[in-house]
Parts: C-alpha cells; structure tokens; sequence
C-alpha cells in the first residue's frame, strides 16, 4: 500500500497512520516536518510542479518499499502557504521489523528534500518574501542513500 499526496489541506497525523497500523506489520515509523520558527520567519509558501511531484514521491515510495520490504509507506505534502507551527509534510513506513521501518521513514524525508520538485519561499514580518536555496547538508544526507 502506497498513498501520496500533494494538498493544501491540513492533514490529521493519527488518521493517515492508522491504516498503515492495520497492515499487520511490527513497525510503523513516521515524520512529521513542522514549519519552524526561524528568526523573523512568520510563514513559509511552498510551489510545486503538479503531476511532477506526485510522480516523484511515488517513484520515491517505490523505491523504498523494494528496497525495506516494506508493507506500506505514505508521505503527504502541503504546499501553498503555510503559518509557523504548522504541519508541512508527513512520512509514514511500516514493515515487519523496527530497523527497516525506520530506515525507510528516513531515506523517504532524506530524499524528498532533494528529489521532489518544490520550491519554498519564506515570509517574514516585514512583509518581504525571498525564495530559499537548496541546502548542501540536505544534498550531502540524500547522497549518503546512494
């Protein structure tokens, strides 16, 4: 069972992994990225490619539920404009064995940093807004998967 989306929507985090926990596996790990307070950061707006990037996370999720032997995986991410405390993405895994469920949760946030097509802009209290740059620690942690 893989589930992806890509929505603007709050998503309740115990719902999407309650399925996950019916699949019968020992393990089910998940990730929660919250949108930070980062100096005077009041919100963040995130923009994506449309059909694209729910292609990407797919190809993602594929890829880890091969290579874990995994039972199921969901990752959904917001995009749209998103206020400081609030949920941004969600990555769930669940496989027979702890080690491999957690694993997977963590190749799955790794990678999306750098493989799925978003681009984010921060808000700050001023009213500016400026476009963020890719982050090498996020690139140097998605190549350490091979």
């Amino acid at each position: 069972m893989i589930t992806v989306r890509v929505q603007t929507e709050f998503f309740d985090v115990g719902a999407e992994l309650t399925p996950l926990e019916k699949l019968g596996g020992g393990a089910v790990a998940s990730f929660t990225g919250i949108a930070r307070q980062d100096g005077d950061v009041v919100a963040i707006e995130l923009e994506h490619f449309p059909g694209m990037t729910e292609a990407s996370l797919r190809k993602l999720a594929e890829q880890a539920t091969e290579r874990w032997n995994l039972l199921g995986a969901t990752v959904i991410h917001r995009i749209g404009r998103i206020e400081v405390g609030e949920s941004i993405v969600f990555v769930a895994t669940c496989s027979d064995h702890r080690a491999e469920a957690l694993a997977a949760c963590s190749y799955l946030i790794d990678r999306l940093k750098t493989d799925a097509p978003f681009w984010k802009k921060e808000h700050r209290e001023d009213g500016r807004a400026d476009w963020v740059e890719a982050k090498a620690s996020d690139n140097a942690r998605a190549e350490d998967w091979g």
